[in-house]
């Protein structure tokens, strides 16, 4: 474990008041935890944004299964990409949408070039790329 380090921040007391009620909906016990979280939050995103940074995350895909040729399509690009593809979870939401989870290691640009031609597609619905830790793997 890390040696924890002090420090004092001076901060509104309305904006602490109105984040006290945050971190509490959340379910953060104390202060400190919530702020690492953020730091940690703020240091991912940055990372995240240099494509050569290794990253971890996954990709959320909602798609109409009905559209001609998206299946084959999205399998295709998926293939192409095997390398930054740890693993996928395929799920019948109704008669005519699924939702597929992609989980992705490789650089951050890989990433988000995948997360782009896969969400580009027609008939893809909502296509959302979550980088949960980048540079520090």
């Amino acid at each position: 474990m890390s040696v924890l380090s002090r420090i004092g921040i001076a901060i509104e007391e309305d904006l602490l008041g109105r984040f006290d009620e945050h971190i509490g909906r959340l379910g953060y016990e104390n202060r400190s935890e919530a702020f690492r979280d953020l730091a940690r939050a703020a240091l991912t995103e940055d990372a995240a944004r240099n494509d050569a940074e290794k990253a971890v995350g996954s990709l959320t895909l909602l798609y109409d299964h009905h559209v001609p040729q998206l299946s084959g399509k999205l399998t295709e690009i998926q293939h192409q990409s095997e390398s930054n593809i740890l693993s996928t979870m395929h799920v019948h939401i109704t008669h005519s949408l699924c939702l597929e989870v992609i989980v992705l290691r490789g650089a951050a640009g890989e990433l988000r070039a995948l997360a782009g031609a896969l969400g580009s597609l027609r008939g893809v619905r909502h296509s959302t790329l979550v980088i949960a830790a980048a540079g520090e793997l």
